[in-house]
């Protein structure tokens, strides 16, 4: 595995081991993001999924997680929790 400058925690460690999505946001995370941020995403996006029952063949749900995504891992958003387990996805 290469040697990346994390654009998550801005240190340099080793990256993820494979792309996790065949698309632009995955090339994007395979190249900018550090394999422990990469863990830290797995856990809030296990997180969002229990909280808000998520059902990940719902291609809103998808949609829901790779926003969260794009924010936890480029914007240094935290993983937000409503205090209801209604999610913004209904």
């Amino acid at each position: 595995m290469a040697t990346v400058h994390c654009s998550r925690c801005g240190q340099e460690r080793e990256g993820m081991a494979f792309q996790p999505f065949q698309n632009d946001l995955g090339r994007r995370a395979f190249e900018q993001i550090c394999g422990v941020c990469w863990q830290d995403w797995l856990k809030t996006q296990q997180q969002l999924i229990n909280h808000y029952g998520l059902n990940l063949r719902d291609p809103k749900a998808k949609e829901f997680l790779f926003q969260n995504m794009e924010q936890f891992l480029f914007a240094g958003a935290v993983g937000q929790f409503g205090s209801g387990t209604q999610g913004p996805i209904g």
